[in-house]
């Protein structure tokens, strides 16, 4: 995840070559449903991972607090009544792709990107899509590209993208799904063992209006990404990494509770980041019904 602001610095690294294709036109493969427990011993998966930091605590919830909020016990409390379950999934970087594995072999267009969404980010909102459905939710997953052909104004494409969808579709419940992007570091795949079954660790990227930008309701996005991963934290501990809370938008302010997810990192598979959307869609459903 890269913040619109410092985009152009890095796209020489993430440019994809332009060509005459524009729209994504996609069929995807997505699993079968499968019995998931609702709870199991986790264990986190330390090979390749780092303990990122946190400053703040809600509970069992750790908050990396990257604002100039002093976060009180009524701004964590995660008080809120969910009506509109209606669930909007999209993509500010579909082309953010993984360590290719023996199941999902891809041919690379950018550093650690593809154009053939059916191995990027784009894949794992699918997955996510199929896993809510199956639990009866209205999920409606956008999968336009928004970083190409060009790399730069991602955010804003998606924004359109965004408002264009919610007035016909109404929905509180927004979800930009990433990759972690940690610099250099292609090695890095945050892991956690749940049962049997290998997952990529999710992060929540919340926004404020700490850069000037208004945006009220980046309140209630955190109240939302705490109330998630509370159950989350009950199920499968470690499913999650700290809460990021940030100076930084990213047009979170189209939502109730709206939020970034980042779903792995480079050095995860896809098989990894497709397991741990059938675990999170089984947090959801615990938390919304």
């Amino acid at each position: 995840e890269i913040s619109e602001v410092n985009q152009t610095t890095i796209a020489n690294n993430n440019e994809i070559p332009e060509t005459s294709e524009t729209q994504n036109e996609t069929e995807y493969t997505v699993s079968p449903q499968v019995e998931i427990p609702k709870q199991a011993e986790t264990e986190e998966v330390s090979d390749r991972n780092f303990k990122p930091g946190s400053n703040t605590y809600y509970g069992t919830t750790a908050i990396d607090n990257e604002s100039d909020y002093t976060l009180t016990e009524e701004m964590l409390n995660p008080d809120i009544t969910i009506d509109n379950k209606n669930i909007l999934l999209f993509h500010t970087h579909s082309c953010e792709s993984y360590t290719a594995s023996e199941k999902y072999q891809y041919t690379p267009t950018g550093n650690f990107r593809t154009t053939d969404l059916n191995f990027t980010v784009t894949r794992v909102g699918a997955e996510l899509e199929t896993q809510l459905k199956q639990y009866g939710y209205s999920v409606y997953h956008d999968s336009s590209y928004h970083d190409y052909p060009a790399y730069n104004g991602s955010y804003t494409r998606s924004l359109q993208t965004v408002e264009n969808i919610l007035k016909t579709y109404p929905s509180d419940i927004i979800m930009d799904v990433h990759r972690d992007a940690i610099g250099s570091r292609e090695d890095y795949a945050p892991t956690v063992k749940i049962g049997e079954d290998y997952a990529a660790q999710i992060m929540f990227v919340i926004g404020t209006n700490d850069g000037g930008l208004n945006h009220p309701n980046w309140n209630q996005n955190l109240k939302f990404a705490i109330k998630v991963q509370q159950k989350a934290e009950e199920m499968y501990p470690g499913l999650f990494k700290p809460i990021m809370l940030t100076t930084s938008r990213y047009n979170q302010h189209t939502g109730r509770y709206a939020s970034i997810i980042e779903v792995g990192a480079t050095g995860n598979t896809l098989d990894q980041c497709l397991m741990s959307m059938k675990y999170l869609a089984k947090v959801m459903d615990e938390v919304l019904k």
